[in-house]
């Protein structure tokens, strides 16, 4: 069976100060500390949250 497709988000930006919705976006995609890497599964519902916060994260 085929891997499921998965794609690298990194926080490059604090969230301090922004906006709640948006600190809570980056909390769900599971990133707590700067310049840390979480490797997710490739999904609509993360695809929203990275565009959501895309001034933030850093996907690769």
């Amino acid at each position: 069976m085929a891997e499921a497709k998965t794609v690298k988000v990194t926080l490059i930006k604090s969230p301090i100060g922004a906006k709640k919705n948006h600190v809570a976006s980056v909390r769900g995609l599971g990133l707590h500390r700067m310049h840390e890497t979480v490797e997710l599964k490739d999904t609509p519902e993360v695809r929203g949250m990275i565009n959501c916060v895309n001034f933030l994260v850093k996907v690769g």
